[in-house]
């Protein structure tokens, strides 16, 4: 079967590269190895899909190249996905920070897509596994339900993470074929683990959450943290997991912009530990309140100590034991380097004719729609350039 484009992976990059090349009339195959197509799109947000982030910029987005997602980024905006949303009449609405998310359901996109797939003529291939690729004048892909040719092949399989979704490495298979570089893979947007003596200390308070500001060298993020039976999780600890290497500490603000202890300097008669509580209780979950008093209770409620109290409880170190790893991790981090791409097309700079796009691209986002963002516009970028 020859066509003018194959693209392997029908995830939300691969759709949106299929239709973009479709709808300028190249004759598409999109090749998906599971049995049905967009299976991340569906579980995403809760079932709702955080399609898009009103507020996305090139900074909510870490990449060896900081400057490498800028053009197709501001070439594919969030209002052009919501252009499609609209057309479709499919109903969202802004739940925090810019997150768009479906009032219904996650199907309700990948139908879009689906739809759009099938008005741009694109010919879809579901439960087919590519055996072998071969690039002479063209590519040649022989594949469990034929020979598929073309004069271009994309690459949008994705990443390593939630590997019972179907997640392999096949996408960095490829690179390695040719000798593209790769940039170090790992998990991103990941609950943390801890070391048995800090679980002993927090986790035992497990489904407790707060809001807090939690920090690794200049990045920091004010969000809700989750406590669970083996660490921290929370949007505060995805997001500052994608920056995390062992054995590096973060620091955690557990009541932001707040001085709980000024009154305890200006009252020496309440100046104990059941007056500390009741100060910590009034802004933060009894709980938590509770096991921050009986970890930190100094011998002498002192001046220095009621202010070294206040700092801790504005800095509380947490070394991380690990990750839950991929099977937690809502996507993967690094990937194809993008020194070997065009930052315009997603085509490979030394292999005319090859691309990658989404999350296989070493792109990646920060936690609130931001890598479906990516998904669209680098695979509007290669759609566009096929």
């Amino acid at each position: 079967m020859t066509f003018d484009a194959i693209i392997l992976g029908a995830g939300a990059a691969g759709l949106m590269c299929a239709i973009e090349a479709g709808r300028r009339g190249r004759r598409v195959a999109l090749l998906e190895l599971a049995e049905r197509p967009g299976k991340k799109i569906l579980i995403s947000g809760g079932g709702r899909c955080n399609f898009t982030n009103i507020h996305c910029r090139p900074e909510n987005f870490l990449s060896a190249n900081p400057h490498f997602a800028k053009s197709a980024l501001a070439r594919y905006t969030p209002q052009d996905f919501l252009a499609l949303v609209h057309k479709h009449g499919i109903a969202y609405h802004e739940k925090t920070l810019g997150q768009l998310f479906c009032d219904q359901s996650s199907r309700q996109i990948l139908d879009m897509l689906l739809a759009e797939c099938r008005d741009a003529n694109v010919s879809i291939f579901l439960g087919t596994r590519t055996e072998r690729i071969e690039r002479g004048e063209n590519f040649t892909l022989h594949a469990s339900k034929g020979e598929f040719h073309a004069p271009a092949l994309v690459v949008a399989t994705g990443g390593l993470s939630i590997p019972k979704m179907g997640a392999t490495g096949f996408g960095y298979d490829v690179a390695r074929q040719f000798g593209i570089k790769i940039v170090p893979t790992r998990p991103a947007l990941v609950p943390f683990t801890l070391s048995p003596q800090d679980c002993t200390k927090l986790c035992d308070l497990a489904g407790l959450s707060a809001e807090v500001i939690a920090t690794i060298g200049r990045q920091r993020f004010r969000e809700k943290m989750l406590v669970t039976h083996r660490g921290l999780s929370g949007p505060a600890i995805l997001q500052i997991s994608s920056y995390w290497t062992a054995p590096q500490t973060l620091t955690l603000d557990l009541a932001p912009e707040k001085q709980l202890f000024t009154s305890l300097l200006a009252s020496p008669s309440g100046r104990d530990a059941a007056r500390a509580a009741s100060l910590l209780r009034e802004a933060l979950p009894q709980r938590l309140a509770d096991r921050i008093i009986s970890l930190a209770e100094p011998k002498s409620w002192t001046n220095r100590a009621i202010e070294e109290l206040e700092h801790q409880l504005h800095n509380y170190p947490i070394t991380p034991a690990g990750t839950e790893g991929y099977e937690k991790a809502e996507v993967t981090a690094g990937g194809i380097d993008t020194d070997e791409l065009s930052a315009k097309t997603m085509e490979c700079k030394r292999f005319l004719g090859l691309f990658f796009i989404g999350e296989s691209v070493d792109v990646t986002g920060h936690l609130g729609g931001f890598n479906f963002q990516w998904a669209w516009a680098s695979g509007a970028a290669a759609g566009r350039a096929l």
